[in-house]
């Protein structure tokens, strides 16, 4: 005897986009919106790994979606930097979590390689 399986469910876009957007709500949980969605967690998980930044609206903040693509900044050589200022400080923000790094502006050059490389 063979055991049938139900058909893959397909989900509209707008649906997506609504069950995206809020899980990019400040304190979301994805597994509580995937229950008051009636979907799996897994597959609200995979939706977020798979947005492009194109693909967001205007209103909502492309924060914490990460493009792949390095932007070079041209930084002020060192004379000019006040003390005050002596390190790079990258801060990063997703909902209520946040993520603070600071680099020694000495070794910018090694803070690029290491952003470069955390893109990927």
């Amino acid at each position: 005897m063979q055991i049938k399986s139900a058909p893959r469910r397909r989900h509209a876009a707008e649906l997506k986009a609504r069950v995206l957007a809020a899980c990019d709500e400040p304190g979301a949980s994805v597994a509580a919106i995937a229950r008051a969605y009636d979907l799996n967690a897994n597959l609200v998980h995979k939706w977020r790994r798979g947005v492009a930044p194109a693909a967001l609206s205007p209103a909502s903040p492309s924060v914490g979606h990460v493009a792949g693509e390095f932007i070079a900044l041209a930084l002020p050589r060192r004379e000019a930097v006040p003390s005050a200022s002596a390190d790079i400080r990258i801060e990063l923000r997703r909902g209520a979590t946040s993520v603070a790094v600071s680099w020694p502006l000495a070794a910018a050059d090694q803070c690029a390689a290491w952003l470069r490389g955390w893109l990927r």
